[in-house]
């Protein structure tokens, strides 16, 4: 083999990041779809982190299987969608009663709100990049809150990655789909990273 042949790299070397960029947008577009009802969202999320999972493994993973996955999850974790479901309600309460003028302490009351959100979110992510069918939502729970808890830079990460999301989303609504992609790609990672 010449020597310009041994330093020509593979093209599909070139182009993996890129597909695992696409595969990202796809799994944003059913996770966002699947979501959409709000008690669904752990589901979504675990059915998502599954179909991005199998991409990465290099085994083949379809629409049909994510629909699989999204069933499962739901009938074995209806109960963490209503817990999600309430909190979005209360946080959308709260958030309504702090737009009202003379509210004492209002943008301190906002920022612990939203911080309390965003743990919420990422322990939610953490359990479900943890799922596999079987899995008991509240023992994933606990254990994404006692990963969270120890592992800062995972935490920092999904934290990071949910404030892009807000603020993408915020200037401009459709890039939510996109970003919501890649942030469950970044909790499946986070994930890996512990070595699970």
């Amino acid at each position: 083999m010449s020597v310009a042949g041994k330093s020509r790299k593979d093209p599909t070397d070139r182009t993996r990041p890129f597909a695992l960029f696409a595969e990202c947008i796809l799994t944003g577009l059913w996770f966002t779809l699947a979501a959409l009802p709000v008690v669904t969202v752990p589901a979504a999320l675990a059915a998502s982190t599954r179909h991005l999972a199998a991409f990465l493994d290099g085994t083949p993973s379809s629409l049909g299987e994510f629909l699989r996955d999204l069933r499962t999850a739901w009938r074995e974790g209806w109960p963490a969608g209503l817990a999600v479901l309430g909190a979005a309600v209360l946080l959308a309460l709260d958030l309504a009663v702090l737009t009202v003028e003379g509210v004492p302490g209002r943008p301190l009351m906002a920022l612990l709100t939203m911080l309390v959100a965003a743990a919420a979110a990422t322990v939610l992510l953490r359990a479900a990049a943890a799922w596999t069918p079987g899995s008991s939502w509240r023992s994933l729970a606990a254990a994404a809150a006692e990963d969270a808890r120890g592992d800062f830079g995972g935490t920092g990460m999904l934290l990071g990655g949910l404030l892009v999301l807000a603020v993408a989303t915020w200037a401009l609504w459709i890039l939510l789909v996109p970003m919501s992609g890649c942030v469950i790609g970044a909790a499946l990672a986070v994930h890996r990273r512990l070595g699970r």
